[in-house]
C-alpha cells in the first residue's frame, strides 16, 4: 500500500542548507536506507510557504493569492512516498526519518489507484 509521509515543522526559510542544497546527512543516511529497503518510491523537500499560489474557483472564476492557504507557524516542508506491506511499516519508516525529532510527520494512505476501463 502507498503512504504519504507529509514533513512538517516551522518554516525553514534563512535555515542552512539553502532550500537548493543538499539534504543534511541524517536526512541523505534515511534516504538511502529506505531508498536501499526499496520502500521509499519519492520524496523532496518544499520551497518555503511564501513561495506558494492558492488557487480556489469561485462561480467558475479563477482566483489566485500568494502564499499559503493558512497562516501558520507550522508548514509542510516535504513529503516522501512510500509503498510499504501495510501502516505498521510506514509508522517505523516515519519513525526513523530525523524530521521527526524535531517536528511532525503525517503518515497518510493513499487511495489505490484504478485505471479506467477501456472501450
Amino acid at each position: 500500500m502507498r503512504y504519504m509521509l507529509l514533513i512538517c515543522g516551522q518554516s525553514n526559510e534563512g535555515s542552512k542548507p539553502p532550500e537548493d542544497g543538499p539534504a543534511d546527512p541524517a536526512t541523505e543516511s534515511w534516504m538511502a536506507e529506505m531508498d536501499g529497503r526499496g520502500v521509499r518510491l519519492i520524496g523532496d523537500r518544499l520551497r518555503p510557504a511564501s513561495m506558494a499560489t492558492t488557487v480556489r474557483v469561485k462561480d467558475g472564476e479563477v482566483l489566485l493569492s500568494d502564499g499559503p492557504f493558512a497562516e501558520t507557524k507550522e508548514q509542510i516542508l516535504g513529503f516522501d512516498l512510500l509503498e510499504c506491506a501495510d501502516l505498521d511499516e510506514a509508522i517505523e519508516v516515519a519513525s526513523k526519518h530525523p524530521a521527526a525529532s524535531w517536528g511532525t510527520i503525517e503518515v497518510r494512505p493513499l487511495w489505490p489507484f484504478e485505471a479506467p476501463e477501456q472501450a
